[in-house]
């Protein structure tokens, strides 16, 4: 099981207008990966332009130096009894006090997602569909999101986010399902997260909105009564081509053939 670790920290910041820019500060953290607090670490960083010159460990006892500098201050601050004792003490002071606060407050805080799905036009390929299941408002951060058809997991041609901040120290996450459409299937959207009992389990549902079926409507009477109309003036272009067809004009009988009697030729008028 992955071990979650945590830490909290207070930064007193320096700053000196040299014309250079210099910058000095310190901060102090606290580390601690359970409720019991056994394991925790205090560490206090001494920070100089953007350097770590110096460190108080818990877990060594003593000032650690990282710079010519920064050995020189550590030799002196672990010969001096008082100093290095006072340092000791603010593990206990900060972290544990601290840590407590924290575990009671936050780290214990949990809130259940809401879930909703959605269908969208996919991507230029080979699926005609795509449903997007959008997860709001969790925390803490994990959380599993994953699709099922009929009741079976899908694993092909899905396409997750990574939790992003939605403000208050909440998450989001956005899932995308690319299908080609059966009749009769269930497609859900499955949502695990420390904040349920169980899994949450969200089914699409294809039915549409009454202002979207509206609009699906006078779209789709629109269409009909343009294939009637194209429909109807073509019957007519037909039927008005044929009657032509079939009526012979009045001047191909004017202009017949002369009938021929014993070797002469007779008009017909």
């Amino acid at each position: 099981e992955e071990s979650s670790c945590c830490s909290f920290g207070i930064t007193p910041f320096c700053m000196f207008s040299f014309p250079d820019g210099f910058e000095v500060h310190s901060v102090f953290r606290c580390l601690f990966n359970s409720t019991e607090l056994k394991d925790t670490q205090y560490i206090y960083s001494y920070i100089y332009n953007k350097v770590e010159f110096l460190r108080f460990d818990s877990n060594i006892g003593l000032y650690v130096g990282y710079t010519s500098f920064g050995m020189r201050q550590a030799e002196n601050l672990n010969n001096n009894p008082v100093a290095l004792s006072s340092r000791r003490a603010q593990k206990e002071v900060f972290c544990h006090h601290n840590s407590g606060v924290w575990y009671r407050n936050i780290l214990n805080r949990s809130v259940a997602p809401s879930v909703t799905l959605s269908s969208a036009a996919p991507p230029a390929g080979d699926h005609p569909a795509m449903l997007t299941c959008s997860v709001y408002g969790f925390y803490p951060k994990q959380i599993r999101v994953t699709w099922m058809r009929d009741g079976q997991e899908v694993t092909s041609d899905v396409t997750s986010t990574a939790e992003l901040p939605d403000g208050a120290w909440l998450y989001q996450m956005h899932s995308s399902l690319e299908f080609k459409p059966r009749s009769g299937e269930r497609i859900s959207c499955r949502v695990e997260h420390a904040s349920l009992k169980e899994p949450l389990v969200t089914d699409w549902d294809p039915s549409m909105p009454d202002s979207e079926r509206n609009k699906l409507a006078i779209g789709a009477s629109g269409l009909i009564l343009g294939l009637i109309l194209s429909l109807a003036g073509f019957i007519y272009y037909k039927r008005k081509a044929r009657g032509q067809n079939q009526s012979e004009p009045v001047g191909n009988i004017l202009k017949a053939e002369p009938v021929v009697v014993q070797g002469k030729a007779q008009p017909l008028y």
